[in-house]
């Protein structure tokens, strides 16, 4: 992004700090539902949980580490044991790199949308109170690129109104097609993780599960 045409919220959610507090989140929620049943201690999902959250991730750590091990997770989760200790074993236990990086990627995008429907309500609010301010307010209306009958400043205002309204309805349901996690393990088969995680995964980050 280029910084003078940008907002901070909207950067937030771009950083790299950003996407490795997701991931920790992802598989955080993964290791307690894996707990849930059964399959690593729940002390260990506890401890995972209570040092993560305290964790402040080093991004240069991190890409150093890349450099060595030639991989983006593996080097955030050897960064991320430097902070669990042991329990760290238990991290990622059934997992695949897309888990992580497809589900944080529609986490971002589903925080994006969301700032940019608040800014469209906003202005859908502005756009009608203009139109209805201006509704007798002359303007001149154009057709084929010079002037014609005269219009109201207002009807070009309602207009706008409804084009930004049908662009809010499709950018909800960009949203809605976007909220989708998958945690399914290598090529997706769930052979290695039970489904119940994903499930768990999914709603705790408010998305809904891959449908497959």
């Amino acid at each position: 992004m280029i910084p003078r045409y940008s907002r901070p919220e909207m950067v937030a959610i771009w950083t790299p700090e950003t996407k490795f507090r997701i991931w920790f989140e992802i598989e955080a929620h993964a290791c307690e539902a894996l707990a849930e049943i059964g399959v690593i201690p729940k002390e260990a999902a506890k401890t995972i949980r209570a040092r993560g959250d305290k964790a402040v991730f080093d991004v240069a750590r991190i890409d150093e580490i890349e450099r060595e091990v030639k991989h983006d997770v593996i080097a955030f989760l050897t960064h991320l044991a430097e902070f669990i200790g042991e329990e760290s074993r238990f991290v990622h236990q059934g997992m695949t790199s897309s888990d992580v990086l497809d589900t944080c990627l529609n986490v971002q995008l589903v925080r994006a949308a969301d700032i940019m429907l608040k800014d469209i309500d906003a202005l859908l609010a502005a756009l009608k109170r203009r139109a209805f301010e201006h509704k007798d307010t002359i303007s001149i209306g154009r057709s084929h690129g010079i002037h014609a009958e005269p219009v109201t400043f207002g009807l070009k205002m309602a207009e706008a109104y409804a084009e930004f309204t049908r662009a809010r309805e499709r950018l909800v349901n960009a949203r809605k097609e976007v909220a989708t996690c998958a945690i399914s393990g290598a090529v997706g088969t769930f052979a290695n993780i039970d489904p119940r995680v994903e499930e768990h995964v999914a709603k705790a980050l408010g998305l809904k599960p891959e449908p497959v």
